[in-house]
């Protein structure tokens, strides 16, 4: 290929990558605003559900052309989905910005991971991050969705009030726990879904779990020591945030909740992944490779080389 064509390509998919995510994105906080209706929130798991099966289809299938195609669909289905969610996040968590930017931003990541299974397709190469991360949000989205969209949901909520309650109590006293609400001092605070941890553990599980050449003793282990951790660390987060809260007055509730208790759980995460990758670092490899998918040198790579940071190609 001329350099003038390759020029060219590169800024047509450049454009095309900030495009059409830009659009999922606009389209998800103009048309999809908090609170959505319940008929609204079941027409959407559509799209998502559809997502998540063609990223399983191209998890298993062996055919590499057929298998990354496949693929592609379902991350552009998903992405679709994660813009809905923008407002829902912001609005539904009191303003909870960083949520919120890791979700318009994640519409821009999975349309990136599209974007390199094309270019696989394109070049004829494997890449085994490529199918590890679909293997991951298979796993990930089956669960978490399979849990939000069923009676578990408000079982689980009872559950981690009730437990996060027991735990505060312990220290302070007087704490009453009715169904997902819980009251100590100046603080009533309500444990919505996001306040289970659910997100946190079913991360471990789909990181785990899609490891093709890591036995099941070893996925157990690795298993065991993420998502137990982060089922009582959460108990611990939540008790923490109402604690706060009580204590400091219902002002200080988005400090203790979107600064502190977020910061402690993400230093968590950190520290539970670093021990895992001792027990299973073929995690580790695959995380590295997703880390490093921006030296494949492909068209938006190039783009941004020449145009953005200045560099001669």
């Amino acid at each position: 290929m001329s350099r003038t064509k390759n020029t060219k390509e590169d800024r047509l998919t450049a454009f095309l990558f900030v495009l059409i995510p830009a659009i999922f994105v606009i389209i998800g906080i103009l048309f999809f605003p908090f609170p959505l209706k319940e008929d609204v929130k079941g027409l959407l798991s559509v799209p998502n559900f559809i997502g998540l099966i063609l990223l399983g289809i191209g998890f298993f299938v062996k055919n590499r052309d057929i298998a990354g195609k496949i693929r592609i669909c379902g991350w552009g289905f998903i992405a679709f989905f994660w813009s809905t969610q923008i407002n829902s996040l912001y609005f539904g968590e009191e303003g909870d910005a960083v949520n919120t930017f890791f979700c318009a931003a994640g519409v821009f990541v999975l349309l990136y991971v599209a974007y390199h299974e094309w270019l696989s397709l394109k070049r004829k190469e494997d890449v085994s991050c490529l199918n590890w991360i679909a293997g991951a949000g298979v796993v990930a989205g089956f669960i978490y969705f399979g849990i939000e969209m069923t009676s578990l949901e408000m079982w689980l909520r009872e559950v981690v009030a009730s437990q996060s309650a027991g735990i505060l109590n312990v220290f302070t006293g007087n704490v009453y726990q009715k169904g997902t609400d819980i009251t100590w001092g100046q603080a009533s605070v309500g444990i919505i879904f996001a306040c289970t941890a659910v997100q946190s553990m079913v991360l471990f599980v789909g990181m785990i779990l899609p490891l093709t050449k890591v036995n099941i003793k070893r996925k157990f282990y690795g298993l065991l020591i993420t998502v137990v951790p982060v089922y009582f660390l959460n108990l611990v987060r939540n008790a923490l945030v109402v604690y706060l809260t009580g204590a400091y007055g219902t002002d200080f509730f988005p400090i203790a909740h979107n600064v502190i208790a977020k910061g402690l759980g993400l230093l968590a995460l950190v520290i539970l992944l670093l021990i895992l990758i001792k027990i299973v670092p073929e995690i580790f490899d695959e995380i590295v490779c997703l880390i490093d998918i921006h030296k494949r040198n492909g068209p938006i790579e190039r783009f941004v080389k020449r145009y953005v940071l200045g560099k001669k190609l």
